[in-house]
């Protein structure tokens, strides 16, 4: 278990410094690209994504998850499961692509974009792309192997510095994010190919696949429902509103998600990959699961409740004055976030790692019995209820997939809530003292010092406790590790 620990560590340092370095550059591109680009262009560009991951549900078909979490008794057997999959996914990413080019004006107009169908038929590109590096990339990360991807992913981030931003300049056109998301596939597909050990060959076995497809299909469900539950809202918002509110609405969710995802994006794939190997010991397996749920929950918390305390300034840097309107969704989005990723996705990655994705897809169902109406009914009222509404129900979604993962995992929601309790309340500590400096004075500079002082307060608290200092003795671990 001592290299097994090695392995998380490293991966988990090599997944963190991915993100943290994707999120340096990627907030510098945001800013420059939210001045010279409308709401209206970025909601185009949220409804050609919406598409692309709709399809991309079929063509994986869970594949990448089977890959992961299955034991195999050599290396050619993994191989040949992987071999199968990445045929499958490349005729089916194909295929699908050319049904969505005859198909592309129903479709534009289906999600609320008529007349724009070029636009969904050349963006859709991507699809066929993505197939040459989801199953390398998956084998990299059942190696827990992620100092390869944070140097893919490190090349990636520079493609909007290069491509996106200099078209935006020219073409002041939502044509320059379709085109700058079609380069970062091309980019992503050439390094993964080069780098994997594994290579593909005209090798094909039909019964391989109707096992893989037989465990799979529940993963593609499941992932199906997952799509369901976060573009549900944007598919409403995007045919009974406008582009504007869309590109509103899906950009401040993908401005907290870059400033969480840090952390969230780092450790989700180390925790699920790590959880899978160990699948069949209950109690190293909960260990891994209380560990992460502990140390991200100090790093997790504080960020939460902070964007909400100073989401206008976030906007105002982020994105520029002519987003004002978003600073609210920003800050209750982001005081919603840290509790959900801590208590539903990693929920959802112990359900997947159990070889029980089908639990999830069963939460996921049930999460969208109630989305659904609650926002068809707050669109119907006004943009903030919407917000108010669509942020609050993340929380009473945790519900389900905690009570499920104790019915069939046996990990108890008590025992999870009072683990992450410590960071919780230094957290709402912080949170009021911020509320209240800021009371005094909103301007850019005292803002800026007054996020260093609740810093501060966090930080004085969590060292009060003997337990919080030793997951700060973890997090310095993972800092520190070297990777030999």
């Amino acid at each position: 278990m001592g290299e097994l620990n090695q392995q998380v560590i490293k991966a988990t340092k090599w997944s963190t410094m991915t993100e943290f370095f994707a999120k340096l550059v990627t907030p510098v591109t945001s800013i420059i690209l939210a001045r010279l680009l409308t709401p209206a262009d970025f909601g185009i560009m949220v409804t050609a994504i919406m598409v692309i991951s709709f399809a991309e549900i079929f063509t994986d078909a869970g594949f990448q998850k089977y890959l992961i979490q299955r034991q195999f008794d050599s290396k050619k057997s993994l191989y040949d499961a992987t071999n199968v999959a990445f045929i499958s996914n490349l005729f089916l990413s194909v295929t699908i692509w050319i049904v969505i080019i005859f198909f592309c004006q129903h479709i534009a107009e289906l999600v609320g974009n008529k007349g724009r169908g070029d636009v969904i038929a050349i963006s859709c590109l991507c699809i066929p792309l993505s197939a040459f590096s989801s199953i390398q990339m998956a084998l990299f990360k059942r190696a827990l192997n992620f100092k390869l991807l944070f140097w893919v992913r490190s090349i990636g981030v520079f493609i909007p510095l290069i491509i996106t931003i200099p078209l935006a300049l020219i073409t002041r056109s939502y044509w320059s994010l379709i085109i700058g998301m079609i380069a970062l596939q091309v980019s992503n597909a050439i390094i993964l190919t080069f780098k994997s050990e594994w290579r593909p060959k005209f090798w094909y076995n039909w019964k391989l696949f109707k096992n893989m497809f037989s465990f799979s299909a529940w993963s593609m469900l499941e992932t199906l429902s997952i799509w369901l539950t976060s573009y549900c809202d944007i598919f409403i918002v995007g045919t009974i509103l406008n582009d504007y509110y869309l590109g509103i609405y899906r950009t401040s969710m993908t401005t907290v998600g870059q400033i969480m995802g840090i952390i969230s994006a780092a450790t989700t794939p180390v925790l699920y990959s790590s959880l899978s190997k160990v699948q069949n010991d209950d109690s190293q397996f909960a260990r891994i699961l209380f560990r992460f749920q502990k140390t991200i929950s100090i790093i997790l918390m504080p960020m939460s409740i902070g964007i909400f305390i100073f989401r206008n300034l976030i906007t105002e840097i982020l994105l520029g004055s002519q987003w004002h309107e978003a600073a609210w969704f920003i800050g209750v989005w982001g005081l919603t976030s840290g509790i959900t990723i801590i208590l539903s996705y990693y929920c959802s990655e112990v359900l997947r790692a159990k070889g029980k994705p089908q639990l999830s897809t069963f939460s996921q169902l049930i999460d969208l019995i109630f989305l659904i109406p609650i926002i068809l009914y707050g669109v119907h009222q006004s943009f903030e209820v919407l917000c108010n509404l669509r942020a609050i129900t993340r929380i009473f979604l945790i519900i389900p997939i905690i009570t499920i993962t104790y019915i069939f995992v046996n990990i108890s929601p008590w025992k999870m809530i009072t683990n992450i309790q410590i960071p919780l309340i230094a957290s709402i500590i912080m949170g009021l003292f911020g509320y209240w400096l800021v009371q005094f004075n909103n301007s850019f500079l005292f803002e800026l010092i007054a996020i260093v002082l609740c810093i501060v307060v966090y930080m004085l608290i969590i060292v009060m406790f003997k337990s919080t200092r030793k997951d700060l003795y973890y997090i310095k671990g993972i800092i520190k590790n070297d990777n030999k």
